[in-house]
């Protein structure tokens, strides 16, 4: 297993030839997420250049496909890909969201949140243990942004993902953006979000960019990030220390210099935090 500090980027086919030539060595991430499902396949080209990109930069598996909060069973095959994949690549861990995406007759394509309540976490509790058995390893989850509450929440977000951690020995991947995000849109403070997570799990930070409408936040992840989720990323730094942080854009991708330099403003804050 590979072992991850510092700053990081998500990989995107955009920046295959940049990686591939070499970045400069004052700014160049110290390592990179894949989307695995991406490269859950048996040979081409997604494979020839994550094998050259990967002799020199660390990777961790980042998937948006596992439904683990989902009513559909687990797709043990998915899984057995999964697996192989990080046999092949040992990426310092393995995240998915904290969500469900599927149920009994398709894939939604969307991160869906999960009900707050005690049921639920006995329902994902043991879907996550079913996964780590097959991994062989602990599963990272990321809190996504929601949009929506049930009428039947029992519980906190922060409090269900405390009480899910400590149940299972999962991890975090804790999304500042989606705290900022989902907080605008429901009303809570987002410091009492961080205050309420234990600090041991937190195994990686995402920082991300959104739209702000006003009366509603979307996480589009397609803008630079925004100086709410900057300052909100100073105080996760005070709570959870020095952990390994990327900057994640998946739409309207600028040039790598561009994101270069939002990752050294992540370096930044964290140092004066």
């Amino acid at each position: 297993m590979t072992r991850i500090q510092g700053f990081g980027l998500g990989l995107r086919v955009e920046h295959y030839a940049y990686f591939e030539a070499g970045v400069d060595a004052a700014v160049r991430p110290d390592w990179l997420e894949i989307i695995s499902e991406n490269y859950m396949v048996p040979g081409g080209p997604p494979l020839t250049h994550l094998d050259r990109i990967r002799a020199d930069y660390p990777l961790v598996m980042h998937g948006v496909s596992l439904s683990v909060a989902g009513p559909a069973p687990l797709d043990l095959a998915y899984l057995r890909e999964l697996k192989a994949l990080a046999e092949r690549l040992q990426p310092g861990w393995v995240s998915d969201h904290l969500c469900w995406s599927a149920d009994v007759h398709s894939q939604l394509h969307d991160l869906l949140p999960v009900p707050l309540t005690r049921a639920a976490l006995d329902h994902v509790g043991s879907r996550i243990a079913q996964v780590q058995d097959v991994l062989g390893r602990p599963l990272v989850l990321e809190n996504v942004s929601s949009y929506v509450r049930f009428a039947a929440d029992e519980m906190t977000e922060w409090e269900f993902i405390a009480q899910l951690l400590k149940a299972t020995g999962a991890q975090l991947l804790l999304d500042v953006n989606n705290v900022y995000v989902s907080s605008r849109n429901h009303g809570f403070d987002p410091q009492a979000y961080l205050a309420g997570l234990p600090v041991e799990p937190v195994r990686q930070i995402h920082l991300a960019g959104h739209e702000d409408r006003g009366d509603i936040v979307i996480d589009t992840h397609d803008h630079p990030v925004r100086d709410e989720v900057w300052a909100l990323y100073q105080h996760a730094v005070r709570r959870f220390g020095a952990v390994p942080t990327m900057i994640e854009r998946d739409d309207h991708i600028p040039p790598l210099d561009s994101l270069l330099a939002e990752l050294a403003v992540a370096r930044r804050l964290a140092g004066a935090a």
